[in-house]
């Protein structure tokens, strides 16, 4: 009963040409520069597609390499399961066992569920974006003050490079190789490589995309985020993650099922709605995948362009739509109106400054004679843009659910907001000197 509705399903999935229409007004609303999807059901690829372009002006399609950020961490699962499979490791083996830079107590599984006790807090995130190597990389952990493995989950990305550096470490390959050899060549994914070449994506800075090199901030052949793929490979991919490819059926439910303390599994997740799905953000890229173990649909989105608005749920959660013959809800443009508040502020920032310094003489003449202390205080207030700045990464961090974000890294995706952040800190200091420099001259 339920193959005939999933086909029936299937019967009923729009044309490619309404994907391609969809994808085409979903690209005008967002306005972004390019995207790539798609869509999967069964053993058979509905349809691969793209629209827009590239940083070298060449259009979007199907065969066009696109990073895809942390959706590489579901690869990396895959690697360590076909080691698992081979009888080379266990799961529960303990990483130190291998990996002596690591504490012990930590397995294999904690790793892959993000578990191990290991966050972004508990080692130098600084200090890794130096390793060139996965060797480098776990060379520069110690010291690491990880909790006690098992007990909680803490999303980072050194669990999933440690990962890939015991897959060197086990298989005496190079990381590249051997997800190249035992996963992408196993599913036809000849257009697929860890740490592969790419276009420069796009960051937007008030509306206006411009394109620039990724940024360099660890390894270049990493486990949690360095596979350039293309929508047609993702297509083999998806199919295999629902049940039609080399991996056998535990393998794929250890991947999928939740662990013992969150509904992370090994490079998937819950979303809810019944679906597993795993996003991925680099600094000039995002992509997002999802596969309906109930309907057996698969579903891939790809953009070359970051910004302060990911979009790529939004695309995921038209083509879901398209899918169950819905009517998909229209994307828009948020990330152009964030921007244009941002730029809006900015202007603002600049205006309040010059205003602030022309009036600054008055404003010392009137402070003439009054309690020190409410000057000083007057004065911390217009400063407050400028502390705001100098804790900017600490701030960001923070409300990234203890993810470390990095100087470098917030002059990319989060640019818009840097300078605006910038600009109004530059201004109340201009409006601080200029004051106190009236105020010592009335004195």
């Amino acid at each position: 009963m339920r193959t005939l509705a999933a086909g029936l399903v299937l019967a009923l999935f729009p044309a490619p040409a309404t994907i391609d229409t969809y994808l085409d007004r979903a690209l005008d609303a967002t306005g972004l520069p390019g995207v790539a999807v798609v869509v999967t059901h069964g053993d058979k690829v509905v349809h691969a597609t793209g629209a827009g372009h590239d940083a070298h002006g060449n259009a979007v399609t199907e065969n066009t390499p696109m990073r895809v950020a942390s959706v590489s961490k579901s690869f990396t699962a895959a690697a360590v399961m076909t080691l698992v499979e081979d009888g080379r490791v266990e799961l529960d083996d303990e990483v130190h066992d291998h990996l002596p830079q690591l504490p012990p107590r930590i397995t294999v599984r904690h790793l892959l569920n993000q578990t191990s006790g290991i966050s972004d807090n508990s080692v130098d995130i600084a200090k890794l974006t130096e390793a060139r190597t996965l060797a480098d990389y776990v060379g520069l952990l110690p010291p690491v003050n990880a909790a006690e493995p098992g007990t909680r989950f803490a999303y980072s990305n050194v669990n999933y490079n440690v990962a890939a550096r015991l897959v060197e470490v086990l298989s005496g390959e190079s990381y590249e190789d051997y997800l190249r050899r035992h996963v992408f060549e196993p599913l036809g994914m000849h257009d697929s490589l860890a740490g592969g070449d790419a276009p420069n994506g796009f960051n937007s800075l008030y509306g206006v995309w411009f394109d620039r090199p990724e940024l360099g901030d660890g390894p270049a052949v990493g486990g949690s985020g360095t596979v350039v793929t293309t929508a047609h490979d993702m297509g083999r991919w998806l199919v295999a993650q629902n049940g039609h490819g080399p991996f056998s059926a535990e393998s794929l439910a250890t991947m999928h099922e939740p662990s013992d303390v969150d509904d992370y599994g090994m490079g998937w997740q819950p979303d809810g709605n019944g679906l597993l799905v795993h996003s991925g953000n680099l600094w000039t890229y995002n992509a997002i995948q999802a596969i309906d173990p109930e309907t057996g649909y698969g579903y891939a989105v790809m953009t070359n362009g970051a910004a302060l608005v990911d979009d790529t749920s939004t695309i995921l959660a038209g083509l879901i739509a398209l899918s169950r013959g819905e009517a998909p809800a229209e994307p828009d443009n948020t990330r152009q109106l964030v921007d244009w508040m941002l730029a809006a502020f900015g202007l603002l920032s600049v205006a309040l400054g010059v205003l602030g310094v022309v009036r600054a003489r008055r404003w010392a003449e009137r402070r003439r004679g009054r309690r020190s202390w409410l000057t000083a205080a007057r004065l911390v207030a217009v400063a407050l843009p400028a502390l705001l700045f100098v804790s900017y990464p600490q701030a960001v961090s923070f409300i990234s659910s203890g993810r470390t974000v990095l100087w470098s890294q917030l002059w990319y995706f989060a640019l818009p907001l840097t300078i605006t952040l910038a600009v109004a800190a530059l201004a109340g200091i201009a409006v601080i000197t200029a004051r106190v420099v009236r105020l010592v001259s009335v004195r």
